[in-house]
């Protein structure tokens, strides 16, 4: 007997822990149970084959928004090849709407609806006793196990009574064969539930809040630290909905840290405590990171989409956690939420962007079966496409062509901000706008009508083009923008080929010879204009009247950003002079 739990991700970095969780919570049945990790960029013939040659006598899928196309595929091609085999899916792409689910795919058995460890031992020990019996067939309908959803033979619809939520703490820990986990991104809960109401996410759908025992959290976690984990991302839907519970995590965290292992948290801003805030401006610099859903400054909005925020308080905090300079923020903001149109969207970015977070990620609706958004979406005017992922294309506040130029302003932040690859050209371009929202939006336009966004760039590639953008809006400061775009490929690496934009190199050569003792990890670089270090800057910077150097060492980064360790050098002195930038 073989059952076959398979997962596409959708980057070999990321590790599935639901098939992780379901084969530790079946334990009595390890011998039975094999695991296929595959992701979404194999061609569907490579992961056919995979999971052919692995000839299981039942076959399992976790499925998700980013990957139910794949399985869907994977899936009806396998059951042409073995009819026999069940194929049983979970996971919350395939949790709702499931009549019309299985009767569009009939080569699905059924579906494990909700929590699915508890389902799915209750099926591997159906199956191994119906091994037992005799031959197990596709036709084979469990239904006096709970939690299962599933056409009968006479193609009536068959929902067996619901689980009954499990207690966290009888969750076997899954992680115990760390060989599978190298160079992979761990995914760790410690909760499941949420205690908000938001229309748009699933999470709503569970009202049980759960925790899981402190002692194992910590036990877990140690384990975690001393394999020397490089990323560990926990999956609770508001960490710090319960302070005690947090703070136990952190302090732990805090008195067992090596150095090395960085926990990524989704929370609530507005709920963190002053202790809280205090606490994490002392823990080291990326020990933690931390995921903020703001989603909309709108107060309308947020009325509607059934929000709970405190948006002063929100500023406040992710203010007060950047003047630590230890932990890497990352906002979110969402397009196409009701009430919100194009101007009310573009004030909603320009108030966050101006937080200067590590990363603003700015999303678009998605419309996911189960949630008040997808019951609602025709009283909201929501178009979202057909297929996953659900993305929305109109509401009756925000048109298509709104929601392009929103897309471009997307591309222009992921590429320009977001990659931290060009924050020296932005800070200053910033400078020439009123509005962040409107200096992307201008840039999108101008990648748009030169045709840039069909073809791919190097970094060298991103900032000609940029500098091109800014010849077009203030070309009597181009220099000053050249000596950034220099600064900002220096500070990231010593670049093999030197850009164009930054002059001859040869002045350098017998600086390079005295100043850079390590060789090709540092690099020195004339400047005529001061390279401005606060945050955010109101005017540019204006000629200096000697020009000074910087030297870059590559050996001593930014735990944030990456960025190399910068240091003034006085040429003057037979030794060189040195201080911090």
């Amino acid at each position: 007997m073989k059952l076959l739990l398979t997962a596409i991700n959708a980057k070999y970095i990321h590790s599935n822990l639901a098939v992780y969780s379901l084969r530790a919570y079946a334990k009595e049945y390890r011998e039975q149970i094999e695991l296929a990790e595959y992701t979404i960029n194999h061609r569907m013939e490579y992961i056919l084959s995979g999971i052919y040659k692995k000839r299981p006598d039942v076959l399992c899928f976790s499925c998700y928004i980013w990957n139910i196309s794949e399985v869907l595929a994977v899936a009806e091609e396998f059951h042409k090849l073995c009819p026999d085999v069940p194929i049983w899916m979970g996971g919350p792409e395939v949790s709702y709407e499931v009549e019309n689910f299985l009767q569009e795919h009939p080569f699905v058995t059924g579906v494990m609806v909700g929590e699915g460890e508890k389902i799915f031992q209750d099926l591997c020990e159906y199956y191994v006793n119906l091994e037992k019996k005799g031959k197990i067939c596709f036709g084979e309908k469990p239904e006096t196990i709970k939690g299962l959803a599933f056409l009968n033979a006479d193609g009536h619809m068959i929902f067996t009574e619901p689980q009954t939520p499990l207690d966290m703490s009888t969750i076997p820990f899954c992680y115990d064969e760390m060989e599978d986990f190298k160079n992979r991104i761990i995914y760790y809960e410690s909760s499941r539930g949420c205690p908000f109401r938001c229309s748009y996410c699933l999470s709503s759908i569970d009202k049980k809040l759960r925790f899981k025992d402190i002692g194992l959290v910590k036990q877990e976690l140690l384990f975690f630290i001393e394999k020397e984990v490089p990323q560990v991302k926990f999956v609770d839907r508001t960490f710090n909905c319960d302070h005690h519970h947090a703070m136990e995590i952190w302090r732990f965290l805090k008195e067992n840290d090596r150095g090395i292992t960085n926990f990524h948290f989704e929370i609530a801003a507005d709920l963190l405590t002053d202790e809280e805030i205090e606490f994490i401006a002392g823990l080291r610099p990326g020990l933690i990171q931390l995921e903020i859903g703001v989603q909309t400054t709108n107060p309308e909005t947020i009325t509607e989409i059934h929000r709970s925020m405190d948006l002063e308080r929100v500023k406040y905090v992710t203010s007060r956690i950047k003047e630590g300079k230890n932990v890497h923020q990352h906002l979110d903001l969402i397009a196409g939420l009701p009430f919100e149109d194009y101007m009310t969207f573009q004030k909603s970015f320009d108030e966050i962007y101006a937080l200067k977070p590590e990363q603003l990620q700015l999303g678009f609706l998605k419309v996911l079966k189960g949630s008040y958004m997808f019951e609602h979406a025709k009283e909201y005017g929501v178009i979202y496409q057909s297929r996953p992922p659900y993305e929305t294309m109109e509401t009756k506040w925000l048109s298509f062509d709104e929601v392009l130029k929103i897309k471009q302003v997307e591309e222009m932040l992921e590429v320009y901000y977001n990659s931290r690859q060009y924050p020296m050209s932005i800070k200053l371009l910033e400078t020439e706008f009123d509005s962040a929202f409107a200096m992307f939006a201008a840039l999108g336009d101008y990648y748009e009508q030169k045709g840039y966004f069909s073809l791919s760039h190097s970094r060298i590639q991103r900032l000609n083009i940029f500098l091109e953008f800014v010849e077009t809006i203030d070309k009597e400061h181009l220099e000053v923008f050249r000596q950034a775009a220099t600064y900002d490929i220096y500070s990231r690496e010593n670049a093999k080929s030197r850009p164009a934009f930054s002059g001859d190199l040869s002045e350098f050569r017998e600086l390079t010879r005295k100043f850079c003792k390590k060789g090709k990890l540092e690099h020195i670089e004339k400047f005529d204009y001061r390279m401005p270090q606060e945050e955010t800057v109101s005017t540019l910077p204006e000629r200096e009247e000697q020009p000074y150097y910087l030297l870059f060492d590559y050996e001593k980064r930014d735990m944030l950003n990456h960025q190399a360790l910068i240091r003034h050098v006085d040429i003057g002195k037979t030794e060189g002079r040195e201080s911090e930038c």
